[in-house]
């Protein structure tokens, strides 16, 4: 029913009110917005619910506008991701948030990546957002922990290995010595503050076959989303992710982001995150595109370093 009067009153309190049209349209608007299910809000509704907005503040207070803000140009600014389903961008955006890590992709800290999965109720595709962990967001939540006195990954290129012992962990490295531009594996390092420290390296192919093994594509062998636009950033985090699991000390935090590491992350009623199981891909589904390593290079975590004594120079 369309308002007709300019000015109306009412009684509130035992006092006498005045009320104008834009009062009542707000009122009316609030009482439509309640009538909407929240999975037909848009992404920029659901992020103005009072709840959305609550969850954001408890955990990031006075910087929660910012951040929100963000997620919605990095949104605008890719439209694989625009397309995905606003609930799912949101609980991963709010799982980056808790971790305090920010999702601008100059940054390399973490990634919402848009991808195809089957709904196994309905049997059909949906588009999501999935929540993606970067090696150096690993690596930020390893500094605020306290525990790590160094901690590195980088690629080995060829002729720069000289030996690997694996039951010493004997690396002999040797960065002057590169012959080309080919990656032949990988070496992960950290020291913690009690001395303990751990060597690893991984092979081209032993990245090859965790990765096939672990791949839910129906062509596992086939590079797609991440691997494909950023192989050596997502080889960097496995050999980063398995040695801190396997020998590191893991804060709550660094456990938490482990769990939701590439996962669909679903909000519950009660506003709790949770991730989804499993997630079947669909191979040709294109992802949001992962900055180039080599643009940001100057981000590493040098603090982390002894820079008197670097561990794998």
């Amino acid at each position: 029913m369309e308002v007709l009067f300019h000015l109306w009153f009412e009684i509130e309190g035992g006092k006498i009110i005045m009320a104008t049209n834009e009062t009542l349209k707000n009122q009316l608007s609030q009482q439509n917005q309640k009538q909407v299910p929240a999975n037909q809000l848009g992404l920029k509704g659901l992020m103005n619910t009072p709840t959305m907005k609550r969850k954001f503040e408890e955990v990031l207070h006075e910087n929660a506008n910012a951040f929100m803000s963000n997620v919605m140009t990095l949104v605008s600014n890719d439209s694989y991701l625009a397309e995905s389903e606003p609930m799912s961008i949101l609980s991963g955006a709010l799982t980056a948030a808790t971790l305090n890590l920010g999702l601008d992709k100059n940054l390399g800290y973490a990634y919402l990546v848009p991808f195809n999965t089957k709904n196994k109720q309905t049997g059909k595709w949906e588009r999501k957002a999935q929540f993606i962990l970067g090696y150096k967001g690993y690596i930020q939540l390893a500094q605020r922990s306290g525990k790590y006195k160094a901690l590195n990954v980088i690629e080995v290129y060829e002729g720069e290995l000289l030996s690997w012992n694996r039951l010493t962990e004997e690396f002999e490295f040797d960065p002057n010595g590169r012959q080309s531009d080919d990656v032949i594996g990988y070496v992960g390092y950290f020291e913690l503050l009690n001395g303990f420290k751990k060597t690893v390296y991984w092979t081209k192919q032993e990245i090859e076959a965790h990765r096939i093994a672990n791949s839910k594509d129906k062509e596992k062998t086939k590079l797609s989303g991440v691997w494909a636009t950023d192989y050596n950033a997502m080889a960097r985090k496995t050999v980063l992710r398995n040695m801190l699991s396997k020998w590191g000390i893991l804060s709550i935090e660094m456990q938490e982001a482990t769990t939701s590491d590439e996962k669909v992350q679903q909000m519950q009623e009660d506003g709790n995150i949770i991730s989804e199981t499993e997630v079947e891909e669909n191979t040709t589904m294109k992802t949001a595109e992962i900055i180039n390593e080599a643009d940001s290079d100057s981000l590493n975590q040098t603090d982390l370093f002894d820079t008197k004594n670097p561990p794998l120079e």
